[in-house]
């Protein structure tokens, strides 16, 4: 062994830098464990707790249930397209290197950079949620006051450090806080349909007449963030063995599973509450709804255990954000977008070490920027804190709308310039049903934007926010532009993937 490059047996085209590898390992997750790596950013519990809470006290949406079925129809007619094009690309990129095959590298650039800035939103927004309710908890069950800004510094640290590691020990820790996350929540729902409000077990949710109103738009923006994280698989396509099987597999059972088990908790929300009481008691208990209700059914020990499974929940949904947006910047880095030390891998785990350096780094200087900012006391509903969990978590699946409505447009030229319109007939109806549908709850999505974070109509805030959306799409588009005229390499690179540094390796060997 020398102290240079190191000559081992490996795949054509995998290259090493001082023991780091340009290629995340193969064969690391099966389909449990990828499906886990997936569910986990859902955050079952946080989504039961928080997002339908507050669908039904802001948007007075009673149909909530019936609104994640059709959700689930939208997001299966996309994941037909999308887990195609999963079977001929397979790059930790995939957004944007779905969207850079089918709309060009400078498309490809701009969605790379909206991938990145969404999921870093995403999961710092999460720290901000974690952070407050630990500190209650903290204050609650142990007397010890703790500003909410030390456990989530401490949770960023963990979560970094989890980062570096193997991504399938990543798997099975995700796996352990996902499956007992749900097993709390079945409970929930079976208690719930045995000891229903006085209404008795009401099908009123599912009744169409329960979706008019003017709150029905921005009800679809909170639900479909509840969905978030089925579209990640693509990401982790070359750290399984067989990713034109598995990729598409996981797909369709995250988003079928995510939408059944959202309408089936929505529902038993409703029907503990009384469906003509559950509006208004969401309104009075808040976030607090679920807990309320397991407390006369389940107990007081019940709903202890569920505040700290809410906890580990969204830990989960953090680690799994955090995986995600290392692999994108390795990706970036290994197609030109970031510096190259980006597209390397940890010698000893194959993780993307760089990009995970990157996301704790980003996640440090937010959090500390909002406890500096923070001159309020938790409980104060214009609290920091509190704003660093809608905004981000707003902005995050925004950014997410976007790239999946381009994603949806990218499958039709995609498949349509390789002359495959009428073998892949039945694909491109349901991107394109699926990209409309997806423009639609983008559109609404930046016209309630004032609703969704909790600012006034007048609010600069609901424009400026969305904006950062916007800014990235335009950096990422100046960016694609400036690569294709003064580095057309760069350029032809974006989206290849592994193919990216073969082509590297072909050209050194020319020269």
């Amino acid at each position: 062994m020398t102290t240079g490059s190191t000559r081992t047996s490996r795949p054509a085209g995998i290259s090493t830098f001082k023991g780091q590898e340009r290629a995340l390992r193969a064969g690391r997750l099966g389909t449990g464990g990828l499906l886990l790596s997936v569910l986990a950013a859902t955050g079952p519990l946080m989504v039961v707790a928080g997002v339908m809470p507050t669908t039904y006290a802001v948007m007075g949406i009673v149909g909530q249930p019936l609104l994640f079925v059709l959700l689930g129809v939208v997001l299966i007619l996309f994941s037909v397209g999308y887990a195609e094009m999963s079977r001929h690309v397979h790059n930790a990129g995939a957004f944007y290197a779905y969207i850079s095959r089918g709309l060009g590298g400078t498309a490809g650039a701009s969605a790379a950079l909206v991938a990145l800035v969404a999921y870093n939103a995403l999961q710092v927004g999460i720290y901000g949620i974690l952070g407050f309710e630990v500190s209650g908890l903290l204050a609650t069950h142990a007397g010890i006051d703790v500003a909410w800004w030390i456990p989530a510094l401490l949770t960023v640290l963990a979560v970094g450090a989890l980062g570096w590691l193997k991504i399938d020990v990543n798997a099975r820790v995700l796996g352990v806080l996902l499956l007992v996350e749900v097993v709390l929540v079945v409970l929930f729902d079976i208690a719930a349909v045995a000891d229903p409000a006085a209404e008795g077990l009401s099908l009123h949710a599912f009744d169409p007449q329960t979706l008019s109103g003017a709150g029905v738009g921005t009800a679809l923006c909170f639900c479909i963030a509840a969905f978030l994280g089925f579209e990640q698989a693509p990401v982790y396509a070359e750290e399984t063995s067989r990713p034109h099987v598995l990729v598409p597999r996981v797909m369709f059972l995250a988003v079928a599973g995510v939408a059944v088990f959202f309408a089936l908790s929505s529902w038993a929300l409703g029907v503990a509450a009384g469906p003509s009481r559950v509006v208004g008691t969401a309104r009075e208990q808040s976030a607090g709804l679920l807990f309320f209700l397991t407390e006369s059914r389940l107990g007081g020990t019940f709903t202890d255990v569920l505040h700290v499974l809410f906890v580990t929940g969204m830990f989960a949904a953090l680690l799994s954000f955090h995986n995600v947006v290392a692999r994108y910047a390795f990706a970036m880095g290994r197609e030109g977008l970031l510096p190259a030390a980006f597209g390397r891998t940890s010698g000893g785990s194959g993780a993307p070490g760089t990009g995970s350096l990157l996301q704790t780094a980003v996640s440090v200087l937010v959090v500390t920027g909002f406890a500096l900012a923070d001159d309020k006391p938790a409980g104060d509903p214009t609290a920091p804190v509190l704003h660093l969990f809608t905004w981000g978590g707003n902005i995050g699946a925004l950014g997410v709308i976007v790239l999946m409505a381009a994603a949806s447009v990218s499958v039709v030229v995609f498949f349509a310039r390789r002359g495959a319109a009428r073998a892949q007939a039945v694909r491109i109806v349901t991107s394109s049903l699926a990209g409309i549908a997806l423009l639609v709850i983008a559109g609404y999505t930046v016209r309630d934007f004032d609703v969704l974070v909790g600012a006034g109509p007048g609010s600069s805030l609901r424009w400026v926010l969305p904006g950062i959306i916007g800014l990235a799409v335009v950096a990422g588009l100046v960016q694609g532009l400036v690569l294709r005229a003064r580095a057309p390499e760069r350029h032809a690179r974006i989206g290849l993937g592994n193919e990216a540094f073969q082509m590297e390796k072909a050209a050194r060997t020319d020269s």
